[in-house]
């Protein structure tokens, strides 16, 4: 393990996670949220969803969906959903720790996972979900100037959206890159 993934490791499992209530109702999901080193540079990987989708169409999202019945644990949701939308192997993926499980207003429990990929890395996006990769300077993320803050009827924390180049990150995506950004600063 290279000096960067244990500094974002150490930095993980140092932070206290905020606990979710129970599960309840709440369809089991996992995203990963992968990040590597090119030019120097930490850089987390982002997807944006197809318009053809049902659900949360041209939305910028991390891989990951629904837990299925075969999978071991929700790390493994987020592994395999990664595999299925944009190729990355399984096995190339070094976990490096997780983030804060959340509800989101789609009555999904989602568990958020963080680990490393290798580069150069070829990429096989699922054509029918996966419209664009989005590779985002860890650095660039974190300029405050991109951070919007809204407040939102019935929500008790503002909405947060960070608009990077012609991409605007939000909703559950946004909060999950929120909470990865406050543990790398």
């Amino acid at each position: 393990m290279t000096g960067w993934m244990e500094d974002v490791r150490a930095r993980l499992a140092d932070r206290k996670r905020q606990p979710l209530p129970a599960e309840g109702n709440l369809r089991r999901a996992a995203v990963l949220l992968p990040l590597f080193v090119r030019d120097g540079q930490l850089v987390i990987l982002l997807t944006r969803r197809t318009e053809t989708l049902e659900h949360h169409r041209g939305q910028i999202s991390f891989p990951g969906g629904a837990e299925e019945d075969g999978d071991e644990n929700l790390f493994a949701t987020a592994l395999r959903e990664s595999e299925e939308e944009i190729g990355l192997k399984r096995e190339d993926a070094v976990s490096l720790g997780a983030l804060s499980p959340m509800a989101t207003v789609t009555n999904f429990y989602v568990a958020p996972f963080v680990a490393s990929i290798p580069q150069p890395y070829v990429f096989k996006p699922q054509e029918a979900e996966i419209a664009e990769i989005i590779e985002a300077p860890v650095a660039a993320l974190m300029d405050p100037a991109i951070l919007e803050k809204k407040p939102y009827p019935g929500r008790p924390e503002p909405v947060l959206f960070y608009h990077y180049g012609r991409h605007t990150i939000w909703g559950a995506t946004a909060r999950m890159l929120s909470e990865l950004l406050e543990a790398l600063r």
